[in-house]
Order: C-alpha cells, then structure tokens, then sequence
C-alpha cells in the first residue's frame, strides 16, 4: 500500500473529508489531494501535521501486517531546495522562542567573562 492510500485510509477511518483535514492541518486542500492520489511525497512538515490530527506516528509507520493493516514504509529525500527552505521557515516560526532563548543562553555564556568584568567595573564605579 503507498503512503498516499494510507493517509486517505487514516482520514476515512476518522470521518474526515479532505477539506476538514486541510483546515485541521493548515496544509493546503490540493497538496492533501496531491499526497493522497501518490502524485507527490509529503514534506516532513506535512506528516508531522498529519500525525497530529490523525493522531498516528505516521513516520514510525512501516510494513503492512494482518495485525496492523495500515502500516506502510515512508522513505524521504531532500530533493528541493525550496522545500528544505520551506520547512526551516516552518521550523522557526513555530519554534521561534525556543531558538531565541538558545541564542541568548549561547552569547551569555560565550561572553560570561566579559559581561562579569563589566558589571564588577560598574559597580565599582570605573
């Protein structure tokens, strides 16, 4: 079964048109169509969405078995640029604070020396 049937499968089983998944997923309603009708691979940022709402680790997904039926073998490339672009803008707007706060707690500390010796002059009155 490829990968695109499995996700049509999944949003099915959940009673989903591929409009309401597109709203759930904020991916938009023709890449869903796309994807399900196998003309292209979801990006990384698509199945992770997809995960969410069909509340399935679709990446942890591999062959098909009588006991799970649903189960599949997903492979990615980076094969586009803009898309490795576009998931790294996805990347950073969703995890913006976090990669801030990485930022400043990497300059505190590469300038501890430098920031202890300023505020010790300063209290100092130099």
């Amino acid at each position: 079964m490829k990968p695109g049937e499995v996700i049509k499968e999944l949003r099915i089983q959940k009673g989903l048109t591929q409009s309401e998944l597109s709203e759930r997923t904020h991916i938009t309603l023709r890449t869903i169509q796309r994807i399900e009708n196998n003309e292209v691979k979801p990006s990384m940022h698509s199945v992770n969405e997809l995960s969410k709402v069909l509340q399935v680790d679709i990446l942890n997904l591999s062959k098909k078995t009588p006991e799970n039926p649903n189960k599949i073998e997903f492979t990615f490339k980076i094969n586009d640029m803009n898309q490795l672009l576009s998931d790294i803008k996805s990347l950073v707007r969703n995890n913006w604070k976090l990669l801030l706060l990485i930022a400043l707690l990497i300059t505190f500390l590469t300038n501890y020396t430098d920031i202890k010796a300023g505020i010790s002059d300063g209290w100092k009155g130099q």
